[in-house]
C-alpha cells in the first residue's frame, strides 16, 4: 500500500515508519525535520504548526491511507497543535480525494465536550472506579487543554466525510513491540493503564485495511 505517515519523527511516528517499511509498504514520511528519518522512504518537510498546503497535498497525493501520529511534544505548552494540523491534513486529503485516515488520540478524551458533541457521557464506559474518580480527573487537571484539543481533533474527523479511525491509548511507554494488546470499540480498556508506542503503531497499521474500524474510536492498552 501507499501510506503517508504524518509526524514521522515522533515517538509513535518513528515506529509507524519502521513497521510500514518492514511490511513492504510504499511510505511517504511527513515531518518538520525529515532528515532525522532513516533512508528508504520518501520524505516531505512540513511544519504542521504553519502547514504549507502545497507540500502537504503533494505528500498525500495518491496515498491509499494517511496515518497521523501528530501531537505536541509538550502537552502543557503546545496545546492546539493537533487540531490545527489535523484540519490541514483533512483539507489536503479532501483536495486530493484521499479517503482513509487513522490518527492517534488519547484515552481520557471520550467525555470531553466539543461544539459538535456538547453533552458526552460523564465517564468513558470502559473506565473502572480508579480511572473515573482518580486517574482521569488528575490527568485532566494536568493536561486539560491538550485533551480538549484532541476532542476538537476527533470532531474534525467526524465532520470531514473521510473514512476515519481514532486510536485512543492510555499512558504511552517505550517498551518494545509485542503485538499483544487489548482493544475495544468506542470505549477505553478496563484496567488498561499503559501501552507501548510500538504496539500503538502496530495496531494503527493493522486497522488501515479493516473496514469495520471506519468511523470508529478504538481503545487500546496492554
Amino acid at each position: 500500500m501507499r501510506l503517508t505517515i504524518v509526524a514521522a519523527t515522533g515517538g509513535i511516528g518513528r515506529h509507524l515508519v519502521e513497521q510500514a517499511v518492514a511490511g513492504g509498504h510504499d511510505v511517504t514520511a511527513v515531518a518538520r525535520r525529515p532528515r532525522e528519518l532513516p533512508g528508504g522512504v520518501r520524505t516531505v518537510a512540513v511544519d504542521l504548526t504553519r502547514p504549507d498546503m502545497r507540500a502537504l497535498a503533494a505528500a498525500v497525493r495518491g496515498a491509499d491511507a494517511v496515518l497521523s501520529a501528530l501531537g505536541p511534544r509538550n502537552p502543557r505548552a503546545d496545546a492546539g497543535i493537533t487540531s490545527r494540523g489535523t484540519r490541514a491534513i483533512v483539507a489536503a486529503m479532501q483536495a486530493e480525494q484521499v479517503r482513509r485516515i487513522v490518527i492517534v488520540s488519547a484515552a481520557p478524551v471520550g467525555p470531553v465536550p466539543v461544539p459538535g458533541r456538547p453533552t458526552p457521557p460523564r465517564h468513558d464506559p470502559g473506565d473502572g472506579f480508579f480511572m473515573r474518580y482518580l486517574g482521569v480527573p488528575l490527568t485532566r487537571a494536568m493536561f486539560g487543554r491538550h485533551y480538549a484539543d484532541l476532542a476538537v481533533t476527533e470532531q474534525t474527523l467526524r465532520d470531514s466525510g473521510l473514512e476515519w479511525t481514532v486510536s485512543r491509548p492510555p499512558k504511552l511507554t517505550d517498551k518494545p513491540l509485542t503485538g499483544r494488546y487489548r482493544t475495544a470499540w468506542n470505549r477505553n480498556i478496563r484496567g488498561g493503564f499503559s501501552v507501548s508506542r510500538a504496539d500503538v503503531a502496530h495496531h494503527m497499521l493493522a486497522m488501515v485495511n479493516r473496514p469495520d474500524t471506519i468511523e470508529q474510536v478504538v481503545g487500546i492498552a496492554n
